[in-house]
């Protein structure tokens, strides 16, 4: 994933703050334990965010032990519940096939995804077996994700589904119907915006890169940036996912997250996009540095 759905921090009171942290580092222990070290390079805040949409009714107890990023004054966490492996088993699965489409991408390097490959290799295989149904499904999507970007599909709203697809998927594992519905909608509509934001903030290397990005299609842009009518309407189809997000997220009760799912859905994203869009959002490279640039909110 890309780590752009966050919280707002100064909607969150200081116990949200913690209990989204402790979330956030709970997600860090548990890809360590199931996976091993190497997969805590790709923890980010949206799988931190699908684990406390997936949350079970019980909450354990946040506890608190040092960690790699913080040797001195150690970190909150929650130990590992089914959300949290269900968060972790998926972003290793999505991690894997991002870096095989990475792979097959003519417009970039290939050393650094094939490194990145090879160590997740195992992982992945592990992931796999706990979740064949998402794997399957990203899989697939991806697929036509890289079938789109073969054909240098001109729409946004082709590419967008496909990956928004792919990230409802993650709510098949939902046996209870209606909430699983719910997260359905949710999610893909979070992950139509994912998409479209990401493509905004990647337009000026692919532009330089020749790497498809569906805002170059269609917007038709000659210099790889986003002005007047292009930019208007890119807001425009953001926003309405984000209030659909939203309309999603009114149909069900997330008990002590809804303060944190609040703050991300109806002012974290719009931050994000806007961050995004003028050139000034850093999502960060590793867990270390993640944490360094968002102390207000971990």
């Amino acid at each position: 994933m890309f780590g752009y759905v966050r919280p707002a921090p100064a909607r969150l009171s200081e116990e949200d703050k913690r209990r989204f942290g402790a979330a956030y580092c709970g997600l860090c222990r548990t890809l360590g334990e199931r996976y091993g070290t190497a997969a805590r390079f790709i923890l980010n805040y949206d799988f931190a965010f699908l684990s406390i949409l997936l949350w079970p009714e019980e909450t354990p107890e946040i506890r608190r032990r040092g960690c790699i990023a913080h040797p001195l004054g150690g970190r909150d966490y929650f130990p590992g519940n089914q959300a949290l492996e269900l968060a972790a088993d998926c972003s290793v699965i999505l991690a894997w096939w991002q870096l095989q489409d990475a792979l097959e991408d003519p417009g970039k390097g290939k050393t650094k995804y094939r490194a990145a490959a090879g160590v997740l290799n195992g992982a992945y295989r592990r992931a796999r077996d706990c979740r064949p149904g998402f794997d399957r499904a990203a899989r697939e999507q991806l697929k036509r994700l890289g079938e789109l970007e073969a054909a240098r599909c001109p729409t946004l709203d082709e590419p967008a589904d496909t990956f928004a697809r792919l990230l409802s998927g993650v709510a098949g594992e939902i046996k209870e119907p209606v909430r699983r519905r719910v997260l359905e909608q949710l999610l893909y509509h979070l992950g139509r915006w994912i998409y479209l934001i990401d493509a905004a903030d990647d337009l000026k290397e692919d532009f330089a890169s020749g790497s498809y990005n569906p805002l170059l299609g269609r917007f038709s842009l000659e210099k790889g940036e986003l002005t007047g009518e292009a930019r208007e309407s890119l807001i425009i189809s953001l926003d309405n996912s984000i209030r659909l997000c939203a309309a999603a997220y009114e149909l069900w009760d997330f008990g002590l997250w809804s303060p944190v799912i609040r703050a991300t859905v109806y002012e974290g994203l719009f931050l994000v996009g806007k961050a995004v869009l003028e050139g000034t959002f850093h999502a960060g490279s590793t867990e270390a540095s993640r944490c360094r640039r968002n102390k207000e909110l971990l």
